[in-house]
């Protein structure tokens, strides 16, 4: 996800202390289901019996949808079927946890690299938001405001990534505002079954707490599930700063830890990763996840050591797009160089052209222990 200054035009569920949530503040109508105001946002009918129904046949609900049909059938033609395709070819050895750092709400591209996991944590420093009140806007200020969750999720679905200032601005500025709103469209686009969503806190101590509790990380943690007898999954977004400065300050990365060995997903990072201000989390993520599929943005290949890694490069490397012209690694290059990687046919991160793109898949060697598995399982 690109930074606030730098471009303008990124199995077994662990349940903390679940008693002290509180469940998401405004629902979407009276009576109307998660997963009815899901599919309401993401352009798919609701249940017959939903209050949102009659607000489906009308004709500006119906251009949304046609236009995000059209959106998501490009989408997952050019890039997500090709990226479940090549995570089923070239990821073995899934973790039921995932965490993706610097993701803002895109659960689209972590869902299509790491299928069918229990648990996702994705964080930004965007606001959770809410859902609003649908049936007691105005039909003039809805249609509008989903005129703007469309354009809030144009650069994600056209490039792979969100311009940060630019969604910060939409998800600001509209009747639906924070990320809530584009989660429950990006799961129900993904085919996914939204059974609760419930607004949290992440405390010092890493513990979910209550909304709005004193020092608290805001977040939000939603159960879905691919639908019929599927599993349940859950899916955190945590609103937090994961520079070295905010998670001293947060329990977030405690958070983290209590879910067990962890998968990583990193794309889109503004590379700050290759920041000294950000080395804990970039240690946190070396010392804790098995696997970590990332492009040029994440972790600087010299931070894998030689024998605890196992470095398996995608695609070409061409290095950084021209604002971040000084993230070029030479290190990379070689690897790339050395090992004739297989070709990716599709795009993803800042170089979204096709042919463009790279990814590392860095696998820790069997012989690193990381520890029990999901040793905060409680």
């Amino acid at each position: 996800m690109i930074a606030r200054t730098r471009l303008a035009g990124m199995a077994t569920a662990l349940i903390l202390m679940l008693a002290a949530a509180v469940p998401v503040q405004a629902t979407a109508a009276e009576g109307a289901k998660a997963d009815d105001v899901a599919k309401f946002l993401a352009g798919l009918e609701p249940a017959a019996d939903s209050p949102l129904a009659p607000l489906a046949r009308d004709a500006a609900w119906q251009q949304h949808a046609r236009a995000l049909d059209q959106a998501w059938s490009t989408l997952d033609r050019q890039r997500l079927a090709k990226i479940r395709s090549w995570s089923a070819a070239h990821v073995a050895d899934a973790k039921p946890v995932v965490l993706y750092m610097f993701s803002g709400p895109d659960f689209l591209y972590v869902d299509a690299f790491f299928p069918n996991r229990s648990v996702y944590v994705l964080s930004g420093l965007e606001p959770v938001g809410q859902v609003p009140a649908i049936t007691g806007t105005s039909r003039g200020h809805l249609w509008g405001a989903l005129g703007g969750l469309r354009a809030s999720i144009g650069s994600v679905m056209n490039y792979s990534f969100f311009i940060t200032q630019e969604m910060r601005h939409r998800l600001n500025s509209s009747t639906l505002r924070g990320v809530l709103p584009v989660l429950y469209l990006f799961l129900a686009r993904a085919g996914k079954t939204v059974h609760e969503a419930t607004l949290i806190g992440i405390d010092k101590d890493g513990a979910v707490v209550a909304a709005g509790t004193r020092d608290a990380a805001p977040g939000v943690k939603i159960v879905f599930s691919a639908g019929g007898d599927s599993p349940r999954q859950t899916l955190y977004y945590v609103q937090t700063d994961v520079s070295d400065h905010g998670v001293r300050r947060s329990g977030f990365l405690k958070f983290c830890e209590q879910l067990g060995v962890a998968d990583g997903f990193i794309k889109s990072a503004s590379y700050l990763l290759h920041n000294d201000s950000f080395s804990a989390m970039r240690n946190f993520l070396l010392e804790r996840t098995a696997t970590l599929i990332q492009d040029d943005s994440g972790i600087p290949v010299r931070f894998f050591k030689a024998g605890e890694w196992q470095l398996r490069p995608f695609g070409r490397y061409l290095g950084p797009i021209p604002v971040f012209s000084g993230r070029y690694q030479t290190g990379l290059n070689d690897v790339f160089r050395r090992s004739k990687p297989p070709p990716l046919d599709f795009g993803v991160g800042y170089r979204w052209r096709p042919n463009e793109s790279n990814l590392l898949v860095a696998t820790r060697s069997p012989k690193q222990s990381l520890g029990p598995e999901n040793a905060g399982q409680r």
